[in-house]
């Protein structure tokens, strides 16, 4: 596995392209909006300079980072010749589906397909396509260039050969992958995540506490480096809702509904940080 194509330019794409560069792979990013490339380089640019101007990084190995990364507007041109996809768009299933489909008229037979969806089972996305035993989940973590974690999500129909490709990938690019061998929503990571900040949430919507002090009892109380409002203003509001109803939306299960608040803050534009406001508000710059 040498080539990669990252589709999705957003703040899980460009980092995921951007890591899979750093670790030495021939790496092409597509998204379908111009802006989002020229965002994309903008930040893979200023954050190989600062990673320099802390000592992290040599010219050197900037130099064959950006030399690794092609940004892609043409989904042919960055797709045709992958051994791996990674789609990062989002959390919908219909752009999803469509996606794939595009990607199997356009991939050789030889390429996976993994999704980087943080609760849509990859089993749905493969029934859409005529190779699903190449389809699964590779579920990265928020932010990707320094989160170590890679969920590897496999259904019935993946092999074991293409399993152990995914995680040696993961682990080449220098990630820990997990394997998750029975299919659930949510996976492992943000369904005990969800048990947290759904009541979390539900102690802020009934005023019971501020979301200051919430986040301060679980970060002294149980340890975590970041409370969980904080951390739901820094990995979207938008990518949280989105995700609890498509898992509701599937199961039907009460406790999966978002929250009211979520919902509302989502209809707002109040996804957190990227927009300035969550359940915290944030400066411009």
């Amino acid at each position: 596995m040498e080539k990669i194509t990252v589709v999705g330019a957003g703040a899980m794409g460009r980092q995921i392209a951007l890591q899979c560069a750093l670790s030495g792979f021939n790496t092409s990013l597509n998204d379908s909006r111009p802006e989002g490339l020229v965002a994309a380089e903008a930040f893979t640019r200023d954050y190989l300079d600062g990673r320099i101007a802390k000592g992290k990084l040599s010219e050197e190995k900037k130099a064959a980072a950006l030399a690794n990364l092609r940004f892609c507007p043409d989904l042919a041109d960055a797709a045709a010749e992958a051994d791996l996809v990674i789609e990062a768009i989002i959390e919908k299933f219909e752009p999803k589906a469509e996606l794939f489909q595009a990607l199997e008229r356009i991939c050789p037979p030889k390429t996976i397909f993994g999704s980087n969806s943080s609760n849509m089972r990859g089993s749905r996305l493969a029934e859409t396509t005529n190779r699903p035993d190449r389809v699964l989940n590779i579920h990265f973590f928020n932010p990707a260039l320094v989160m170590e974690l890679v969920e590897v999500v496999v259904h019935p129909k993946v092999p074991a050969e293409v399993t152990e490709a995914v995680v040696a990938f993961c682990r080449r690019i220098g990630k820990t992958p997990v394997v998750m061998r029975k299919e659930i929503p949510g996976f492992i990571v943000n369904r005990i995540f969800r048990a947290l900040t759904r009541e979390a949430i539900s102690l802020f919507e009934e005023g019971y506490a501020s979301a200051e002090d919430i986040d301060l009892a679980v970060t002294k109380g149980l340890g975590h480096p970041m409370g969980p409002l904080r951390l739901l203003d820094t990995t979207g509001i938008d990518v949280s809702y989105l995700a609890r109803q498509d898992e509701y939306e599937e199961t039907g299960v009460e406790t999966a509904r978002p929250n009211r608040i979520l919902k509302d803050m989502y209809e707002k534009g109040e996804w957190g940080k990227k927009t300035g406001k969550g359940f915290y508000t944030y400066p411009k710059d």
